[in-house]
């Protein structure tokens, strides 16, 4: 999945900034059902990323029954943290 892809599809924009409020929180919306639908993981991996960097993300034990899929979510955390401590 590409990222821009994803914006487009659930926010109409690339530019999270030229978003207004109310088309933030309906993308947002979308992206947790589209989320609670998919069957795959790297799927399913993709569109919980992008609700992490939104700060909508569900608790991992939710997110992802394989442990694996929690072990890539935490080190996916992990680098988004250390990369804004830059």
């Amino acid at each position: 999945m590409n990222l821009d892809d994803l914006l487009i599809r659930y926010f109409a924009a690339t530019d999270l900034s030229a978003v207004s409020p109310a088309m933030l929180e309906a993308g947002i919306d979308r992206l947790r059902v589209d989320f609670g639908l998919a069957t795959d993981r790297a799927q399913r991996f993709a569109l919980w990323s992008l609700l992490f960097l939104l700060g909508a993300a569900p608790d991992l034990d939710v997110a992802f029954p394989e442990p694996a899929d929690r072990d890539a979510a935490r080190n996916f955390m992990d680098l988004m943290d250390r990369g804004s401590d830059d």
